[in-house]
């Protein structure tokens, strides 16, 4: 039996830390005052009911809903060290319909306040009355929680569907009388394991003649499940670091397994898998290779954890491999004790060889079927080529290598966490991700590039083509103590100008302001192969036939504000958890920012994110794109997986806001050639922006840090420089507790607070 961790919903999440110290009154978590309206309760963190009741409504300080089957109401709140802090019983004002009515309450706790692991802790409370009354539960009563790391509150496992009432929920500090008598059932994660199943129960599987089939994961994004801990239904899945890696491709999955302990798991919610005929999915793996398939299920969809496991090997299930891919398969009555009306997961356990595995889903009645990919189809390429231009002047050599710290213009040259090895006139560059650039001066500010309009930028290379070529244009001050720095760059695709080992690119290709040329740099490198540099010059002709493609159209990357005295913040996803509360700061403030959302986050009901957002939308704030799952766009494999990212972002921004924005933030700042080009053509629009940054707060280096205020020195050192424009999660509770001042800061700049489309002068964003 594998206990799997819990995933947060981010990489970047995690719970904010409450002051330990011993209680001198009850905490109050949620009066009820406003919280139905904000989602924000008395402790400034989310409060919901992810739209689970049938109804739900509030009054003088009271909630009353009427829940419908799996209905629940969660509070969640900095994390709370419970025990440490003398807090003893879990209490909340209660109504129920009927006398005799039960619930069930859940705790939320973690390994520690900055652990990401998760536990949750049930305990069932019977014999309401049909008055109000006030519950007092026993913290030690939620067996096996950590106490001292308590993350939030559910309610749910309504006994009754008809209207119910609450109010007051808090800690009380010091109490040990009860005013209720409750009986209890608890159920908790575990760290025991088992390959057996734990009970003798069992299921009538259905042929259901409606069933279509059920994609589980088709591994069309590696950080889908990197980043997010995603599969393709939004629920958890992994290897809880069991595994050497776990890597995506082609929409399949390589599973490189260290040792017996090793396993892969996706969770299917509390599924009703009678509706199908059982699990297939294509495998390819060595002659030799075992493992073992485990199921699990829930004895109620309320419930935190499974409840029953069962698993059967390979040769139980009748697989054997040969090195190459087929069909494997098995039916729900190959296993037997589990409820296979509340499945839970599907886990590999125990591969002694790496398994590639092809597209998991249930198929339907009893002929196995495997999952067939729609494959992504975004505008095509064009491939026409385009005169060649004459250039009027003669060229110049930029950089022969042959110092490894000037080029041979004597300005600088070099790529910082880059792996450079420095030959006889060459480079050799080894770029561990797409983020990084190899850099060659042209001055030391501004060089004026337009008397070489007609001619061509030349690189002689060897290796690879899977770079991008970017001349890069200065601010208009030509200094690099004046934010941005680059203003802009133009990136053009290695690949598409590449003949042979020498790569031309007209100068008239990059559109920039040549005026104000900075510099020449390779970057966006998506592959891990050595490249070989030899010789960077511009040219005034081609040799006789090479032939030169046409350029595309590409999105404008931004760095600032274009509007004078203009100041953007834009906000990207962070943790769930600080949403709220940082919505209300930017609220209380009387401005209006840009929040730019992952489609996968959005779609994710269990986050909350999508209603929020909804509403600050509907309040005058502007909703823009962040990809579908948060990878380095440029570091994708190829224009199929960008295509996709940017397909399914739009797909959820129009269904969640009906709208096709043409704003994107790549995620991690990482551009190039592929990503800019396909964001034009898949966006359809004629003003396709790219949005980084001249404003980086540094959450991600300083947040978690003992010395978060340098988030604080980061933004002043960027608004100095002239910085405008504003990167930010709210990922981290202290970013969050600085956002008044990052806009009390901002605001003392003198330029006026809008929105990123604002900022820009888009004529179709609205008017100040």
């Amino acid at each position: 039996m594998v206990h799997f961790k819990a995933h947060c919903l981010l990489a970047a999440a995690y719970s904010a830390v409450a002051a330990a110290a011993v209680c001198s009154s009850d905490l109050l978590v949620d009066d009820m005052s406003n919280s139905f309206t904000t989602s924000v309760n008395n402790l400034g963190s989310w409060t919901s009911d992810d739209g689970s009741m049938a109804s739900m409504s509030a009054s003088g300080g009271i909630l009353s809903f009427t829940p419908k089957s799996g209905a629940y109401y969660y509070e969640t709140f900095p994390c709370q060290t419970l025990t440490t802090s003398s807090y003893t019983h879990i209490q909340f004002e209660i109504k129920a319909p009927v006398a005799g009515a039960t619930l069930t309450a859940e705790l939320k706790t973690a390994a520690s306040c900055t652990a990401t692991t998760t536990k949750k802790t049930s305990y069932k409370v019977t014999g309401l009355t049909a008055g109000w009354q006030t519950l007092r539960i026993p913290v030690t009563s939620f067996s096996g929680a950590n106490l001292n790391a308590a993350l939030s509150i559910v309610i749910g496992s309504f006994s009754s569907t008809q209207q119910w009432q609450l109010d007051k929920v808090s800690f009380v500090c010091g109490q040990t009388a009860s005013s209720t008598t409750l009986t209890t059932s608890t159920t908790s994660s575990s760290s025991s394991s088992s390959s057996s199943s734990s009970s003798s129960s069992s299921t009538t599987v259905s042929t259901n003649p409606s069933c279509s089939p059920l994609l589980v994961d088709d591994w069309a994004s590696q950080s889908r499940i990197d980043f997010l801990g995603y599969n393709s239904l939004l629920q958890v899945t992994g290897d809880d670091d069991t595994m050497q890696s776990v890597i995506v491709s082609d929409y399949h999955v390589t599973l490189t397994p260290i040792d017996s302990s090793s396993y892969f798991f996706s969770q299917v919610g509390c599924l009703d898998a009678t509706k199908y005929g059982g699990v297939a999915l294509k495998i390819k793996a060595p002659a030799g290779t075992t493992f073992k398939i485990e199921l699990s299920a829930k004895a109620a969809c309320t419930d935190a954890e499974a409840t029953s496991w069962s698993s059967r090997t390979t040769a139980q299930l009748g697989w054997t491999f040969d090195g190459t891919e087929k069909l494997y398969s098995f039916p729900w009555s190959k296993f037997t004790g589990i409820d296979l009306t509340k499945l839970r997961s599907i886990v590999i356990e125990s591969p002694n060889h790496p398994l590639v595995l092809g597209p998991l889903s249930l198929y339907c009645g009893s002929t196995p079927t495997a999952w067939v990919v729609t494959p992504t189809n975004g505008p095509p390429v064009p491939t026409e080529t385009v005169p060649a231009p004459s250039a009027t002047v003669s060229g110049f050599v930029i950089d022969s290598f042959a110092n490894k710290n000037t080029n041979t213009l004597g300005f600088w040259h070099g790529g910082d966490d880059l792996n450079l090895s420095w030959g006889s006139n060459k480079v050799t560059i080894v770029a561990p991700l797409p983020d990084y650039a190899f850099t060659t001066q042209l001055s030391g500010g501004c060089r004026d590039l337009r008397s070489y309009s007609g001619a061509y930028l030349h690189i002689a290379f060897s290796g690879h083509t899977k770079f991008s070529v970017a001349l890069q244009q200065h601010n208009s001050q030509c200094s690099e103590d004046v934010a941005p720095f680059p203003e802009t760059r133009d990136s053009l695709e290695a690949a598409r100008y590449a003949t042979g080992n020498n790569i031309y690119i007209p100068i008239s290709h990059f559109k920039i302001n040549l005026q104000r040329t900075s510099t020449v740099a390779i970057r966006g490198i998506y592959t891990t192969d050595p490249l070989v540099l030899t010789k960077i010059e511009i040219v005034p002709s081609i040799p006789a036939g090479v032939t030169i493609p046409s350029k595309l159209p590409s999105g404008t990357l931004m760095f600032a504000c274009t509007r004078p005295n203009s100041f953007a913040f834009g906000i990207d996803d962070g943790n769930p958890q600080y949403a709220a509360r940082m919505a209300q700061i930017v609220r209380d403030s009387g401005i209006k920012v840009t929040f730019f959302a992952m489609g996968a986050v959005l779609e994710d009901s269990s986050s909350g994110v999508a209603n929020l957002y909804k509403q600050l939308k509907n309040e005058g704030h502007q909703i823009a794109m962040h990809s579908y799952t948060h990878p380095r766009m440029e570091g994708l494999p190829n224009i199929d997986s960008i295509d996709w990212e940017y397909e399914q972002d739009f797909r959820v921004m129009q269904n969640t806001f009906g709208i096709r924005s043409n704003y994107f933030r790549p995620p991690f700042g990482v551009d190039g050639a592929r990503m800019r080009e396909r964001w034009a053509a898949i966006s359809g629009s004629d003003r396709p922006y790219i949005i980084n940054w001249s404003v980086d707060v540094e959450d991600w280096l300083w947040a978690e840090s003992s010395t978060p205020e340098k988030q604080l020195d980061s933004f002043k050192a960027d608004i100095a420089k002239g910085g405008n424009l504003v990167v930010m999660h709210y990922s981290y509770n202290s970013t969050v507790n600085y956002m008044t001042e990052f806009i009390r800061l901002a605001k003392a700049t003198g330029k006026q607070i809008m929105r990123v489309d604002q900022c820009m002068e888009d004529p179709n964003a609205p008017p100040l």
